[in-house]
């Protein structure tokens, strides 16, 4: 079944080679402290005789590489070959031979091994008369080498790869576990054994009195291991935890795949989360240990990787028509030969990687089968497991099958809350060329309504605008899709795209359910510019009679929390009285995920206005209620508002930094990006040493100074910048006004002019308390140049724009004006 053992090539086309380079663990020593502590105390006290135990690619090579680097002294190594039958003594001779120039007097008995090695007969003392008896021979030769090593030591003796060692080497280590060498620290490395698949080194030494050998068995590296190892690799500061995950699922941790993976990640650049290749070196080494398989066993093995990293015996032998003695014996077989690990509750692949290259190494056409045939087993599985069942179809061609089972995949994950899940496998659906046009629309609907929660908008937007360019797709179809396409675009920061596209899907929405949803998200002012609040005001008019009319719960409450919402922005102080009543009720209560996303939302309007105390406690209930649903798409919300919380009570230390790893973080939630690029930017003005205005000159003066006043400037226009092109009303709104700010000591007619750019899109939207900071700039840039009431009509606007409004922030910087602009 798997073609090539011996053919196969690489993906240039080049033949894989005969034999593949030694596994050796990473380049990068990391996750071995307490190993290398161990052995470090273990050979300063010989004589010991230490079993260094792994699995291929464990790391054990890199081990003692470190040990020898730091340890003093003389050195003796050897290696093992992999060869059918290596030379006596063959490891050991060698590691004599490479240090007889320091050869002292020798006792006689050393002799014995002047016939092994001619090259040292100038050193060693005559050979002696042979003996009959084989058996004495042995030991005199065991007494020889044991008598070199004497005379080499102090010295630490390092044989590697003992488990293709000859039985004589075995035999002479017996020995010396239970002769020590005064002065020898013996380190031996070696594969740990497997049941079935003993080596002449562990049956040697398991005849070994317990005390004679200390045993280091190596495991792999954990998640923050390979995270060190990926960061060094990638050189990247602070790897995200998929790829930790990704790394260690693909790997297992063992250090010379881990090494392999990241290596090629390097020299190919790219997304490493979407580089699923086989590294060459570790193919060669897999088809190496495919080599011995026999075509009964391949077969196996090859049905083995079509069913997955544990391979179901049972299922394994309805597939093949085999019975499970044939199973069971290829697939020991298999775990003899390295390719799959015995991981207590059963054999399987050791990292996905050996897995895909045994897929691979299938035809195309066998796999095609296999799958099916795994498909039709499954099939008759109760509970069906549909997830099983869509990716066999998938990988079968089967496109129909694979659809139904996806769908139902994608509903049992919905009703379990795993949006990402439900997102993920609507997303396959959506390449299935054949789909009729109805079923297309249907799965389009859910997946937008799944992607919205389930952070995979980037992918699912360009499906439904490609639905929503056919002019034939249906009326109550477009209004489904426009609506979720919209509040799709909206997370992922497109404010005036998102808002549109739900502004067209309105008309189109036929149930008043989910035309109160729409409106309610029009309902709000702070997201999108050209849109005044009069607009918002009859947009939530229009989402409370459809609330009505549809009788459903949930659409009256996002209604009233949007109400809330908005009557926040306006300054209306009905609006606490409203937070109060829904934060008491049952309706809230009983959503989390809604009344979390609500008191993140209430905590920002309350930030805007002013009260401080308030957003405070909101955010507390919000973050308590993320933490209790892992509601994973508001994380980044909470951060955001925490820090902006921060920046708005003058709690600067750290804060750029901060803001800096959640600007870095944001493409888990992009909605959030703007804000905290905003907040990252004033808090850099204000840290400049230019916002309190007292020493502006002065600080600006200095080179140390200026940079930090660039280096803000900066970053406060590249986000007016991209605020205008989203449409992003609040952060272009603070943006401008922090940039008029910034300006306003050393370029005052620059400070006007980014403030009249701020207070006239505030004129656009019609909530004149946000313009408050815009025309304190004006009033102090009026003042400073002695002509105060240049700024009157802005004051004088201020002014009646929060006459009777809960704008506490606003008030403030009124008072101010008015001290520099009297009425």
């Amino acid at each position: 079944m798997i073609d090539g053992g011996e053919d196969t090539t690489r993906g240039g086309g080049s033949p894989a080679p005969v034999r593949p380079e030694r596994l050796r663990g990473p380049v990068e020593f990391v996750g071995r402290a307490a190993e290398l502590a161990r052995l470090r105390r273990l050979v300063a006290n010989p004589p010991c005789l230490i079993l260094l135990e792994g699995e291929p690619g464990i790391g054990k090579s890199r081990l003692v590489a470190e040990l020898l680097a730091e340890l003093p002294g003389r050195h003796l190594i050897g290696e093992c070959d992999d060869v059918p039958e290596p030379f006596p003594l063959g490891v050991l001779l060698d590691a004599i031979r490479g240090s007889a120039d320091r050869l002292g007097p020798l006792s006689p008995v050393a002799g014995a091994l002047a016939p092994l090695l001619p090259e040292l007969a100038d050193v060693l003392p005559d050979a002696p008369p042979p003996l009959v008896d084989p058996a004495a021979e042995r030991h005199r030769l065991l007494r020889a080498v044991a008598a070199v090593l004497a005379a080499l030591s102090p010295a630490t003796l390092l044989l590697e790869d003992l488990h293709w060692a000859d039985p004589a080497t075995c035999e002479l280590l017996a020995y010396l576990s239970t002769h020590p060498v005064e002065g020898l620290a013996v380190v031996l490395t070696a594969r740990t054994a497997t049941p079935g698949s003993s080596t002449p080194i562990h049956d040697a030494l398991a005849r070994t009195p317990p005390w004679s050998v200390t045993r280091v068995a190596l495991s792999p590296l954990d998640a923050d291991d390979v995270r060190r190892l990926a960061a060094r690799t990638l050189r990247l500061d602070d790897p995200p935890q998929q790829l930790t995950a990704t790394l260690l699922d693909r790997t297992a941790g063992i250090p010379f795949v881990v090494e392999e993976v990241l290596r090629t990640l390097a020299e190919r650049g790219g997304d490493p989360l979407a580089d699923d290749s086989v590294p060459f070196v570790l193919r060669d080494v897999l088809l190496w240990r495919l080599r011995p398989l026999d075509e009964a066993t391949r077969e196996v093995l090859g049905a083995a990787a079509v069913l997955g990293m544990t391979p179901d015996q049972r299922i394994l032998a309805s597939v093949l028509g085999l019975d499970r003695v044939a199973i069971v014996a290829a697939l020991t077989a298999a775990h003899r030969a390295g390719l799959l690990h015995d991981a207590g509750d059963g054999l399987r692949f050791r990292h996905d990687l050996a897995r895909q290259v045994v897929y691979d190494l299938v035809p195309r056409e066998s796999r095609e089968w296999l799958h099916l045939r795994v498909a039709r087993v499954l099939e008759q599985e109760l509970p069906r497991p549909v997830a099983q069942l869509a990716h066999h179809y998938r990988r079968a061609g089967s496109g129909a099958d694979f659809v139904r089972n996806a769908e139902a995949a994608a509903d049992l994950a919905t009703e379990r809350g795993d949006d990402a899940t439900a997102a993920s496998f609507l997303l396959q659906t959506m390449d299935i060329a054949e789909l009729p046009r109805p079923v297309r629309v249907r799965l389009a609907a859910k997946l937008g309504r799944s992607a919205i929660d389930g952070l995979s908008q980037a992918e699912a937007i360009p499906v439904l605008e490609r639905l929503l360019a056919d002019r034939r797709l249906p009326p109550g179809a477009r209004g489904e899709l426009g609506l979720v396409l919209g509040r799709m675009l909206r997370q992922q920061g497109e404010a005036l795209r998102g808002y549109t596209e739900i502004e067209r899907a309105v008309p189109y929405l036929r149930a008043p359910r989910r035309k109160a949803q729409a409106l309610a998200v029009l309902a709000a002012p702070d997201t999108v510019v050209g849109r005044h609040v009069d607009d918002h005001l009859a947009r939530c008019a229009q989402a409370e009679i459809a609330a009505a009319a549809s009788g459903d719960p949930a659409a009256h409450l996002a209604v009233r929390i949007a109400r809330a919402s908005l009557l926040l922005e306006l300054g209306d102080p009905a609006a606490w009285a409203i937070i109060s009543e829904l934060r008491a009720s049952a309706e809230l209560a009983d959503r989390p995920r809604e009344h979390a996303r609500a008191c993140l939302n209430w905590a920002q309007g309350a930030l805007h206005a002013g009260h401080p105390e308030q957003a405070d406690a909101l955010l507390a209930a919000g973050r308590a209620l993320v933490d209790e649903t892992g509601y994973e798409r508001l994380a980044s919300l909470v951060e955001a508002t925490e820090l902006s919380l921060d920046r708005a009570a003058g709690r600067l230390d750290g804060l750029a930094e901060r803001l800096s790893r959640l600007v870095a973080s944001a493409e888990r939630m992009p909605v959030t990006l703007l804000d905290a690029r905003v907040e990252l930017a004033t808090v850099l003005a204000r840290t400049a040493g230019t916002a309190g205005g007292d020493n502006a000159e002065e600080c600006a003066g200095s080179a140390e100074g200026r940079g930090d006043v660039e280096a803000a400037e900066r970053a406060l226009r590249e986000v007016v910048a991209d605020a205008r092109r989203v449409g992003a009303i609040w952060p272009l709104v603070q943006a401008l006004s922090a940039l008029a700010r910034l300006t306003v000591a050393g370029r005052p007619d620059e400070a006007v002019r980014h403030a009249a750019d701020a207070l006239s899109l505030v004129r656009g939207k019609g909530i004149v308390a946000w313009a408050a900071e815009a025309v304190l700039v004006l009033a102090e840039a009026a003042a400073a140049a002695g002509d105060p009431g240049r700024a009157a009509g802005a004051v004088a606007e201020l002014e009646a724009g929060i006459a009777g409004r809960d704008a506490p922030l606003a008030l403030a910087a009124l008072r101010r004006c008015r001290e520099l602009v009297p009425a």
